[in-house]
């Protein structure tokens, strides 16, 4: 390797997902400001994620669809009955 191009913080990092509380260790040169004991009984310096592989939605499958026909239906009903209850008065 060639000295002085490589970053001197490059060190394991424990990222935790917010959203789950899954745990990954990778290497990085993020920054961080605590740390804390992994799953591993091992101290490392932590950067929490909101997301990532473990709870988003394409990853995991869980995918949330919209039942945007039946919610137009509704609206339609909906709609059609204030128009009614306004003629009739």
């Amino acid at each position: 390797m060639k000295k002085g191009i490589h970053p001197e913080n490059y060190r394991e990092v424990l990222f935790i997902d917010n959203s789950n509380g899954e745990e990954f260790i990778i290497s990085s040169t993020v920054n961080t400001q605590e740390t804390a004991q992994a799953k591993n009984g091992k101290e490392y310096p932590v950067y929490r994620l909101e997301v990532s592989s473990a709870s988003h939605p394409f990853y995991t499958g869980n995918e949330k669809s919209l039942d945007t026909a039946g919610r137009a239906e509704k609206f339609k009903a909906k709609i059609a009955k204030a128009s009614k209850g306004k003629k009739s008065a």
